[in-house]
């Protein structure tokens, strides 16, 4: 067989690559280490930090825009800006984070990535803690800066905008959290990072891109939630019941178009079913030999 014949895959067997194998469900050694709960406050602070920024410059958006305030849209930094606040905050935060917690910064990322095996029950559940409350510190320092727009503008929390029913609402957090979420999956695919080692580096920018993407597309739907924390920090401090009449949206959606992304990467792309109905095979032929 000539090089010139070898198949994509076979052309880089060379490689040192292994499949890492998948964490326990239940791993409570990593309650007695330092670096989970080095790795729960990083989650703390990104989220934090990711919801007083693009909090703050929707409630921006919104004063600089109203007309009774003698503002107008040429004023403001319009969607644009919006989604590039929330696609560039994911960029930096994960490209801060992600040597030390995975920077997740989204229970939906996490609740994928514990779904594939990637993460523990305990560190997940952690994580997932970790992120909401950060959220909702976020937008609380939001509401103690701008008091006197807070309120008035929103508090930058999530809602089912007019003229849409529910089952739109649903569908476009389930389909833009696939998006964020598989792009998760491929940008830190284990066997592609090993092929090229240029893509670790290169990895917060495909996923803060797909966040940027996905907001342009869903904000006049649902103002974009697809991270259950940032929904949910926004509804506690605002206290609105319209955010928390529609607040199940932007759980229920995120996590499912988490877990369709999660098996979609791994037992369709990664074909994770044909190696585990090969596997079986070769043990049944094992034990009849």
């Amino acid at each position: 067989m000539t090089t010139s014949e070898l198949t994509e895959e076979d052309s880089f067997s060379g490689k040192d690559y292994q499949e890492p194998p998948p964490v326990k469900i239940f791993e409570a050694r990593e309650l007695g280490k330092w670096s989970f709960y080095r790795a729960v406050i990083a989650e703390f602070i990104a989220t934090l930090l990711f919801l007083y920024v693009t909090v703050l410059t929707v409630i921006g958006f919104k004063s600089q825009t109203d007309a009774q305030s003698g503002g107008g849209a040429c004023a403001s930094v319009g969607l644009l800006g919006i989604s590039w606040a929330f696609g560039g905050m994911i960029f930096i935060l994960v490209y801060c984070t992600a040597g030390i917690s995975g920077g997740h910064i989204n229970p939906a990322v996490t609740f994928g990535l514990f779904l594939a095996s990637k993460v523990s029950l305990v560190r997940a559940v952690s994580y997932m803690v970790a992120q909401c409350l950060g959220a909702t510190c976020g937008v609380g320092l939001v509401k103690l800066f701008q008091s006197s727009y807070y309120n008035r503008y929103g508090g930058g929390a999530n809602v089912l905008a007019d003229g849409y029913n529910v089952g739109v609402g649903v569908a476009a957090e389930i389909i833009g959290t696939f998006v964020l979420v598989y792009t998760v999956f491929s940008a830190t695919d284990p066997k592609r990072n090993a092929r090229d080692s240029h893509i670790p580096v290169l990895a917060p920018l495909p996923i803060g891109f797909s966040v940027f993407m996905v907001h342009l597309a869903t904000i006049p739907i649902t103002g974009t939630g697809i991270n259950p924390a940032r929904s949910f920090g926004a509804a506690v401090v605002y206290n609105n019941q319209k955010a928390w009449d529609d607040h199940w949206i932007f759980w229920v959606g995120p996590f499912v178009g988490a877990a369709i992304a999660a098996f979609y990467h791994q037992f369709v792309l990664r074909a994770g079913a044909m190696k585990a109905y090969g596997s079986v095979r070769s043990q049944l032929h094992e034990l009849h030999a």
